[in-house]
């Protein structure tokens, strides 16, 4: 997969401008199912017409950028995990746009003529919910508007399951709150976080129940504190496991905020310090609680342990 990084004003080599595509555009944020509507429209669009497939995303995010929001914004697939979900998808070519303050002053027909036209784009497809130009004055019956024979416009209603549309405010509230199944859902695929193996204290060994102390990747979203059933890839091959996240306040002060990712990987007996591994989380067992001592601590990770394997084993 090829990724061109794009920044108003932008210069392109011909060869680039030489190439038709059939260009997918949105934020794109998790590459929920909804997007992925969009993304395989454009793919078969590609195929249609004999053409190379593009996704144009934009970096960072825009609200950073135009302000207008009180509560912070966090990625549900930080820049370098959504492109590695897009070449998994065979996607072609990724346009990734800096989203500046400059480019937010773009006009819907600026915004045409820089990133659709230029870019020898022969069909755009977008959600029913996208805009562009400055102060989204730009929809998508405007791009067919202003299309003038140059593109083809392909336009992706609201996708939704029982409750409403699939969207990533709703992931990421259900990530805030744990609900880890309705993410998967969303998302088509479990939510995962890559990360390190790092030393931990090695408190769990001594109990019995070793783990992988995963330090996340710099920009992942950490659920909720917690205890879930999840998967750990390591050395290619996935396995199941049970991980806690949070502050460990049987053992540490409640007032040392240190939130640590621990991993009891089941049926594994490996020295992985220093592995890359990615966390896809599954289930969420239940909440982090302090306990009366380690005897009680370790006849609760058995139950949980014994949860996560029932789970994987109905998920079977």
């Amino acid at each position: 997969m090829n990724v061109i990084h794009l920044k108003y004003p932008h210069q392109l080599a011909q060869k680039v401008k030489d190439q038709p595509y059939s260009l997918a555009i949105g934020f794109f944020d998790g590459v929920h199912k909804g997007h992925k509507a969009v993304i395989e429209s454009a793919i078969q669009k590609a195929e249609e017409l004999n053409i190379k497939s593009a996704v144009m995303t934009f970096d960072p995010h825009p609200s950073i950028v135009l302000g207008g929001r009180n509560e912070k914004v966090f990625y549900i697939t930080p820049l370098s995990q959504k492109l590695d979900t897009l070449e998994k998808l065979n996607v072609d070519t990724v346009f990734v746009v800096n989203f500046t303050s400059d480019f937010a002053k773009l006009t819907p027909e600026q915004f045409i003529e820089y990133f659709i036209i230029d870019l020898n784009v022969q069909h755009v497809t977008a959600g029913f919910d996208f805009s562009f130009g400055a102060f989204g004055k730009g929809n998508m019956e405007l791009m067919a508007q202003l299309s003038n024979g140059h593109y083809g416009v392909t336009v992706i209603d609201k996708l939704s399951d029982i409750e409403e549309k699939i969207s990533s405010t709703r992931i990421r509230k259900a990530l805030q709150d744990g609900e880890m199944e309705q993410v998967r859902n969303l998302l088509g695929r479990a939510f995962e976080v890559p990360g390190i193996v790092v030393h931990g204290d090695k408190r769990g060994r001594t109990m019995g129940f070793p783990t992988a102390n995963v330090q996340a990747m710099e920009g992942c979203y950490i659920p909720a504190t917690g205890v879930y059933a999840v998967k750990i890839l390591v050395q290619n091959e996935w396995y199941n496991g049970v991980c806690n996240v949070g502050y460990k306040p049987t053992f540490h002060n409640p007032d040392e905020k240190r939130l640590s990712i621990e991993v009891h990987i089941l049926d594994f007996d490996k020295n992985i310090y220093g592995e890359e591994v990615i966390v896809g989380w599954y289930k969420r067992i239940r909440s982090e609680r302090k306990f009366n001592g380690i005897e009680a601590l370790i006849e609760q990770i058995e139950m949980d342990k014994q949860q996560a394997i029932a789970y994987f084993e109905e998920l079977r």
